[in-house]
């Protein structure tokens, strides 16, 4: 572990476990012991999402620091020893200039809880209380060890000559305070804790009030490279090796596509029009039958259903979010006509979405230069719908999943040709949404599923759906840029993680692995959406 500065021992004896079970029912709360909570290596408790606070309390005149868990049904007081906090990889984000600059780190993407994201995505929301411990309390960050950076900053609107635009509480970069002061009245400091890379962390914090010290040290663990149920909590004497998944053997023919860019494209073959799949960027890329493709939407891609998209379900209520724009760590659906230039075809294709069998909807759409989504396909509303593009396009759409489990979906693609002669191809998709199964168990396209859930049939003939041809241009500039990927509005987290604006559309291929470009497209949108600074302020007051 970095050596920092070591406090003592923490205050664990079992003489205080009385008096605090005193003192902890007078606030309303349940001492540990939970029922139905994950748990990690060691029997400790996995946090993943909602909200808790690091609290300093007064324990026999002591301060001895404790997390209130609020994510259950019941407050419940636990031992940081005993936990293991889990950032989600939907937690992974730009990093506002102000944060990054106050935390020694860059403004590329980070993982971060309570960061500008933080309404969008179901996470932890960790903050601070200060008003159970008689007075201030001085917070230090006396131990670390991490593959990446950490540190808690408060960012704020308001730029003045006291604060400054970002407040450093805290952090393990060179130069960076290690100690901050929590104010005996402060209800609920609520600051960004930030991450640069996956992993396990240990944090050890030391508080301080009148004259006495807690030290404690936090088990964390950064995103799905490692399984948090396999960490031990506290300071742990090894990180257990992760066990081992069960072998299993995948179907032949294969192939899982979890990230990066990919479209769904018509090709030309033998003066013929077939549906394939095409993965990587223009000049780099593999094509495949759609019978041989599962498409895996990550864990990473859930997020919580915005206002005025009530086509996807109740507000609030987890859905799973591909945007139009490109982002780290999860798959990129486009489609894609370029090999069928546009004096080739007599009018556009088409590509039909025939039917849909999984545990729930999907939905592609866009926001429009309001804001107001735009549905181009729906299985909630009953199917077949189409969508066409004209030839010599690509282009993206966000997609939305309501449900984990496996899908299939069937595509008919046609075109007619500038000679008269019609073409077209049918082909199923199998897509593989959430961690629930293994990806590489499923067997792809129309598969072997004795039974499975078809979509609902319209009572009447489906109204025809808007199609992206408003918005195509035909041009040559990657979809990747930041003025062709920045929505022309903001919509629901106008970030890239929640996509919005109009859909993604050029005339070749994106490039992939833009990432500095979806950074640079994100900024855009933000001053769209706040003529400026959009960032949320993360230092609220909560009545307990």
């Amino acid at each position: 572990m970095q050596a920092l500065t070591r406090g003592r021992p923490a205050c664990t004896a079992a003489a205080l476990t009385a008096a605090a079970a005193v003192l902890l029912g007078a606030a309303g709360l349940v001492v540990a012991g939970g029922s139905g909570d994950a748990r990690a290596a060691g029997g400790a408790v996995v946090l993943s999402e909602g909200e808790l606070d690091l609290t300093p309390r007064l324990v026999d005149g002591e301060p001895q620091l404790q997390i209130d868990d609020r994510s259950g049904t019941a407050p419940v007081v636990r031992e940081p020893s005993e936990v293991v906090l889990h950032v989600v990889p939907s937690a992974l984000q730009y990093t506002p200039d102000p944060v990054a600059t106050a935390l020694g780190t860059t403004n590329m993407d980070s993982w971060q809880l309570n960061g500008w994201e933080a309404e969008n995505i179901f996470a932890a929301e960790p903050g601070w209380k200060g008003t159970e411990a008689g007075g201030d309390t001085e917070v230090a960050l006396t131990g670390y060890d991490g593959p990446g950076v950490f540190g808690l900053a408060t960012y704020t609107r308001e730029i003045d000559s006291v604060n400054g635009p970002a407040i450093a509480h805290l952090g393990s970069a060179e130069g960076v305070q290690r100690a901050f002061t929590l104010a005996g009245d402060e209800e609920r400091l609520l600051p960004v804790w930030e991450f640069t890379a996956e992993g396990v962390y240990r944090l050890t914090f030391r508080v301080t009030a009148g004259g006495a010290a807690d030290t404690e040290t936090l088990a964390v663990v950064v995103g799905d490279d490692i399984d948090p149920s396999t960490v031990l909590p506290g300071d742990g004497s090894s990180s257990p090796t992760p066990s081992a998944s069960p072998t299993t053997t995948p179907p032949a023919t294969a192939h899982v596509i979890s990230e990066g860019h990919v479209d769904m494209a018509a090709r030309k073959v033998d003066g013929d029009l077939e549906f394939r799949i095409k993965e990587g960027s223009e000049l780099d890329h593999e094509w495949y039958e759609p019978g041989q493709v599962v498409m895996h939407v990550r864990p990473a891609a859930k997020r919580k259903i915005p206002e005025g998209y009530d086509f996807l379900g109740t507000p609030g209520d987890a859905v799973w979010w591909l945007p139009l724009q490109q982002n780290a760590g999860i798959v990129w659906p486009g489609w894609n006509t370029g090999e069928f230039p546009r004096t080739e075809l007599d009018g556009k294709v088409s590509f039909r979405l025939d039917s849909v069998q999984g545990p729930g909807n999907i939905a592609m759409f866009y926001g429009d230069s309001t804001g107001t989504a735009v549905v181009s396909l729906n299985s909630g509303d009953g199917l077949p719908d189409t969508h066409t593009l004209a030839g010599g396009t690509h282009a993206h759409f966000d997609w939305a999943f309501s449900a984990e489990g496996v899908y299939r979906t069937t595509f008919t693609v046609s075109a007619t040709l500038a000679d008269g002669t019609k073409v077209q191809d049918k082909e199923t998709i199998a897509w593989v949404v959430g961690d629930g199964t293994d990806p590489s168990t499923v067997t792809p396209g129309a598969g072997d599923e004795p039974t499975a859930t078809p979509t609902a049939t319209p009572t009447s003939a489906p109204t025809p759906t808007p199609t992206a041809s408003a918005s195509e241009t035909g041009a040559a500039t990657p979809s990747a840029s930041a003025s062709d990927s920045a929505p022309a509005a903001a919509s629901p987290g106008a970030s890239g993680a929640m996509g919005g604006g109009t859909p993604v559309t050029t005339g070749s291929l994106a490039a992939t692995g833009g990432q500095a470009a979806t950074v640079a497209g994100i900024a855009a949108a933000a001053l769209l959406a706040g003529g400026g600074a959009v960032f949320l302020v993360r230092r609220r007051r909560t009545a307990q």
